[in-house]
């Protein structure tokens, strides 16, 4: 295994005495400046985009299987040399963890680094591959007129919170080496296409952390100073923090710290399908995993990747971002062999639906950190790159869903045709889910055209598309409403015979939190 020599110009680690009776304790102090080759720069590049990549194959199977439940170790996991191979030509939307952040890649590449924020919201949104969640709801939203950040705003995005950005961030975090608040500064621009909030929070800490682990090996130091790019006040923030105390409290189980979260993080409060469900794909839950992982893997990649997915819910993800974070900060080199022969089968492959393989995004993530590096005060010439780090700052304070807590969810889970969709609900919002179903014929182009009512007032028309990759991700939503009794009348003005309108489940919100029940009779 050969060794990643960081070079200081200033001293990274300082001797700290808690008392004249207890022993040195030995802390990492932020560098100002850091020098390191330019191999060992790609080679950490390298090592984030392959960590990335085996570690979403290697929870695929497992991907939302397991909601409010830790994998057993005596569950055996997939792994063979033709498995990524396989994975890719069977399975190509598993990697939106990569393909989108690739989209990404190659607007930078096409207009460079100042790319205006509309750029990235057009190319994704106009991609051939399936989205899902805020992702897809920000995609209707642009496809439909609206631009972000209003496009990722919670009021026209139910899936705010969820998990998109989080997955999507870790190309700038390795184009940002040591520079967390370059990246939080791209963080603001096209994190807030899809997501806000807490949603947006996983971005740019799962950036900060890439960023971070281009110059340090300390996985605590690497956590704890990306976590201060994140407002104190805010719910990400404390699921942080507190799977930090609980790693200190039980440093030997990971599984007692995962059981302690789940006692007081696990319950979702805006994507309408994890709201009163053990499904759960918030930002700040799945960060918290991928922290797990990293805190009780111990730098062992397989040990960081298997605890990430063993965590649950988006098990893929999850080890995918560890796996990367760790790949960065020991370099492609210090991945066990074990892996790679895997990886190298694809290597030269474009991803789906991209024209970027493996090997060239290696050499474009190369570029825009040299670039970035030569654009904020470090320098770099043909074998050596000094960089001028950045003190994690905090970004703005953000909340999604304020004032709105669930009250009810109603399972309808029915197929309409000739009749409206009527919600009589006392509440202050609601979110109607569903889609529109082909049940004969083989129109893919069918529109179906939708009308909403408030208590017999027209408030909004809107399209449905058939097509899956322009579809509308929920029926309807609307929030904030005055806390008095409500009707939602939905419409369908345009009924075709091969198509239904599938009306799946009804979330209604309140300005008041839910009251524990209690038969008890005073």
């Amino acid at each position: 295994m050969k060794k990643n020599i960081l070079f200081f110009t200033t001293a990274l680690f300082v001797l700290f005495a808690a008392s004249c009776s207890a022993p040195a304790k030995k802390e990492t102090a932020f560098p100002e400046e850091v020098t390191i080759s330019i191999e060992v720069l790609k080679d950490k590049i390298k090592g984030g985009w392959a960590g990335q990549t085996i570690g979403c194959t290697y929870g695929g199977p497992t991907e939302f299987k397991y909601r409010g439940a830790i994998i057993h170790d005596y569950q055996n996991m997939i792994w063979y040399d033709d498995y990524i191979y396989e994975t890719f030509i069977e399975d190509p939307g598993l990697y939106d963890d990569v393909y989108m952040d690739l989209t990404f890649v190659e607007v930078i590449e096409r207009l460079g680094l100042n790319a205006p924020v509309d750029s990235f919201a057009v190319a994704f949104a106009n991609a051939d591959y399936k989205l899902w969640h805020a992702n897809q709801a920000a995609r209707y939203n642009i496809l439909n007129g609206i631009m972000p950040p209003a496009s990722g705003h919670w009021r026209n995005n139910p899936h705010a919170d969820d998990i998109d950005f989080q997955i999507e961030a870790d190309f700038i975090g390795m184009m940002t080496p040591g520079m967390v608040n370059t990246g939080s500064a791209y963080c603001d621009r096209i994190g807030h296409i899809m997501n806000y909030g807490d949603g947006w929070y996983g971005g740019v800490f799962v950036s900060a952390m890439y960023s971070l682990a281009f110059i340090s090996d300390d996985i605590h130091f690497v956590i704890n100073e990306a976590l201060k790019t994140i407002p104190s006040q805010s719910r990400f923030h404390k699921s942080i923090s507190d799977v930090i105390k609980w790693h200190k409290q039980y440093p030997n189980d990971w599984k007692q710290c995962w059981f302690e979260f789940e006692k007081v993080h696990a319950s979702e409060k805006g994507c309408p399908e994890g709201v009163f469900n053990a499904f759960n794909i918030d930002a700040g839950l799945n960060s918290a995993y991928v922290v797990i992982g990293l805190l009780y893997g111990e730098k062992d990649f397989f040990k960081t990747m298997d605890i990430s997915t063993r965590c649950g819910q988006d098990s893929d993800c999850n080890p995918a971002t560890a796996a990367g974070i760790l790949g960065v900060m020991g370099g492609y080199s210090s991945i066990p062999d074990f892996w790679k022969p895997a990886l190298e089968k694809v290597e030269d492959l474009d991803f789906p639906y991209t024209s970027i393989s493996l090997n060239r995004i290696y050499d474009l993530s190369l570029e825009h950190a040299l670039e970035l590096v030569n654009l904020n005060g470090g320098k770099s010439d043909a074998n050596s790159v000094t960089i001028k780090t950045q003190k994690p700052a905090e970004v703005r304070f953000e909340e999604s869903f304020t004032g709105l807590y669930p009250k009810e969810r109603r399972p309808f889970n029915k197929d309409l045709y000739d009749e409206n969709i009527v919600v009589n609900f006392d509440g202050t919002g609601v979110v109607v889910m569903g889609a529109v179903k082909r049940i004969a014929g083989n129109d893919n182009d069918y529109v179906a055209i939708m009308e909403a009512s408030l208590n017999g007032e027209v408030i909004e028309t809107f399209n449905m598309p058939f097509d899956y990759i322009k579809r509308k991700y929920d029926i309807f939503h609307l929030y904030e409403l005055p806390k008095k009794e409500h009707q939602l009348t939905i419409v369908w003005k345009n009924p075709h015979p091969d198509f239904r309108i599938h009306n799946k489940d009804v979330v209604i919100y309140s300005n008041e939190e839910l009251k524990p029940f209690n038969p008890t009779i005073q």
